[in-house]
């Protein structure tokens, strides 16, 4: 008799529901996969097999047909080594009591039919509840994570065996409780307190600035002046994830099979931070089997660049588009998926190749030519796309050699970055805007009305510095942050002025 039972596929960071189908017909003993399986599913059947013999479970000598349905979509990984073998049994054993169809089953099997864990779980277990299904059976190794998912009953199971005890009835496996999130207040990391960068107060204030709106910043300066300790920083001053970031943070690591001890914390928003060398693969997402990148992984949290023009000029490039929609879509032949890629974007660079050019700190070796080309290497569309660019100059020597750590704490600033936070969630809620700087051109034209004195300033400069609508309407989202800073209701002159002193100084000399 037929069985049929409920498993998923991941596309992207999403599981779609599939239907494992099993039919036992008179013929020669063979099992053969059908529904667009790859290399991974088709070698179920063996890994089935020995689990099954090493159980001390039938495995049927007759023909075995296993369906994945829907047929027309790619089943990838060894997701499905749990439902085949459930399925097969339930097929070729009557006496087997029937498998409810609110149940959704995942999971690899070891050859002594021991159940290993899979990538995705959380979003298995969203696709699970939204399916209608009410228990999710899942390895051991995921339970936690799949429970952080309300509204599914979890159980962990560890063999086959236990598995088939649960459904005869023999020894019920207890339900995993909901992993609740617990308190979100970070302690920060004295390695990444901003009070240990010396001097610097005008780069420190646009580092509070970017995290308080979830602004893009790049931080330019001769070598030593200390902008990656500052980029570093950064994460020290972000607010707390809330459940929902964490959950989709979360989901993202757990599709990307990165291991539970390589995530980011509950309180620490992600912080990726790739060498120059990455290929835009690497960086966008992709692959012949796609895998989402840097940008993902840095999804409500921050990617840092260091030394920006290093990279290569098509890497770079391919940032536009994440930069601007806050989403990267990754096309193939055979198919299409979308990656959430909404984060900080911090880099740094030097003025020139020796990184010495107009700092008078020491003699610049390099020809025009040469700081001509690797100032090129930043598109004047790239950096329209930062909010805030800040000069960081060699450390003064007297802060330098300071006995005694100068500056605020940032736990200090990470209260005042909160608070604008607060005001901006007030402000967004129902919105599905997180920060200022996810505003749309509708959004700002709601929550950024300016008066008449701050119309003629920036008119004055857009006319003056040629700034294009992107840099207006970016100038505008820098200004509402700094209101919010100053637990101001509306962008006032001073808060246009100063947000205007961040735009981009390279676009000038970048063709």
């Amino acid at each position: 008799m037929p069985s049929s039972l409920w498993t998923a596929t991941m596309q992207g960071i999403d599981a779609i529901p599939v239907a494992v189908e099993v039919d036992v017909s008179p013929g020669l003993g063979a099992v053969t996969v059908v529904g667009l399986a790859d290399t991974a599913v088709q070698e179920a059947r063996e890994r089935v097999r020995a689990a099954l013999k090493n159980s001390n479970l039938p495995f049927p000598r007759q023909r075995v047909t296993i369906n994945l349905a829907p047929a027309d979509l790619k089943k990838e990984g060894p997701r499905f080594d749990l439902p085949i073998a459930l399925a097969i049994l339930a097929a070729a054993d009557e006496t087997l009591p029937p498998i409810p169809q609110t149940w959704m089953l995942c999971g690899e099997l070891g050859l002594d039919g021991s159940i290993r864990p899979v990538d995705g779980t959380i979003a298995i277990a969203v696709a699970a509840r939204q399916h209608g299904c009410t228990h999710l059976f899942i390895p051991q190794a995921n339970a936690q994570e799949a429970a952080l998912v309300e509204g599914i009953s979890v159980i962990a199971v560890s063999t086959l065996a236990q598995l088939l005890d649960h459904l005869r009835g023999v020894s019920e496996i207890t339900t995993t409780p909901t992993t609740m999130v617990g308190d979100t207040a970070a302690t920060v990391s004295l390695a990444t307190d901003m009070a240990f960068v010396r001097g610097q107060e005008s780069a420190k204030r646009a580092m509070e600035i970017a995290a308080a709106g979830g602004h893009n910043i790049l931080l330019s300066g001769p070598p030593g002046s200390g902008k990656t300790m500052l980029a570093r920083s950064i994460v020290s001053i972000l607010p707390p994830m809330s459940r929902d970031e964490f959950l989709e943070v979360t989901r993202i690591y757990s599709v990307a099979g990165i291991p539970n001890n390589r995530r980011p914390a509950l309180h620490a928003r992600p912080f990726r931070n790739p060498h120059h060398t990455a290929s835009d693969i690497s960086l966008i997402g992709g692959g012949a089997h796609p895998r989402p990148g840097e940008i993902t992984l840095a999804h409500r949290g921050v990617l840092f660049l260091d030394e920006l023009p290093e990279f290569g000029r098509d890497v770079l490039e391919a940032l536009r588009q994440p930069l601007e929609d806050g989403m990267v879509t990754v096309a193939r032949a055979q198919m299409s998926v979308q990656y959430p890629a909404k984060f900080m974007f911090v880099a740094s660079c030097n003025p020139c190749p020796c990184g010495f050019s107009g700092t008078g700190q020491k003699p610049c070796i390099c020809s025009a030519s040469q700081i001509l080309r690797y100032q090129k290497k930043l598109s004047g569309p790239l950096l329209d796309r930062i909010d805030l660019v800040i000069d960081v100059p060699a450390v003064e020597t007297e802060k330098l050699l300071a006995s005694t750590v100068l500056g605020e704490s940032s736990s200090q600033i990470r209260q005042r970055v909160i608070a604008a936070r607060s005001r901006q969630q007030d402000r967004f809620q129902g919105t599905g805007l997180f920060n200022n700087a996810e505003m749309t051109t509708p959004d700002v034209g709601r929550w950024c009305a300016l008066d008449d004195a701050c119309r003629s300033m920036l008119a004055k400069a857009v006319d003056r510095y040629r700034l294009s609508a992107r840099s207006y309407m970016r100038i505008l989202k820098v200004g509402r942050t700094i209101a919010d800073l100053a637990s101001e209701e509306s962008i006032a002159l001073p808060h246009l002025a100063e947000a205007l002193q961040y735009r981009p100084r390279l676009a000038e000399t970048i063709a």
